[in-house]
């Protein structure tokens, strides 16, 4: 499954969606698991508001949901 995070994908819409990010989330200290304010952050906005390269937090969290989705099918494979 290819990711498939636009500019308005939030925050909360990305983890409920793909679990595996919020390893991500949390390795860079994202106060976004749990937070009300998820459902309207996008990756952008949180990039922002923890002085943190927007296009390298994307492809983290691209990374992770890849690499989840290549378990996935590995096990459907046995």
């Amino acid at each position: 499954m290819e990711p498939t995070l636009d500019s308005t994908t939030s925050m909360d819409e990305m983890m409920r969606k793909w679990p595996a990010t919020v390893r991500v989330a949390i390795r860079h200290q994202l106060l976004c698991v749990g937070c009300p304010i998820g459902s309207f952050h996008t990756i952008a906005d949180a990039a922002r508001e923890h002085g943190l390269d927007e296009a390298r937090l994307r492809r983290e969290f691209e990374a992770a949901i890849m690499s989840a989705d290549k378990g996935r099918r590995a096990k459907l494979a046995c």
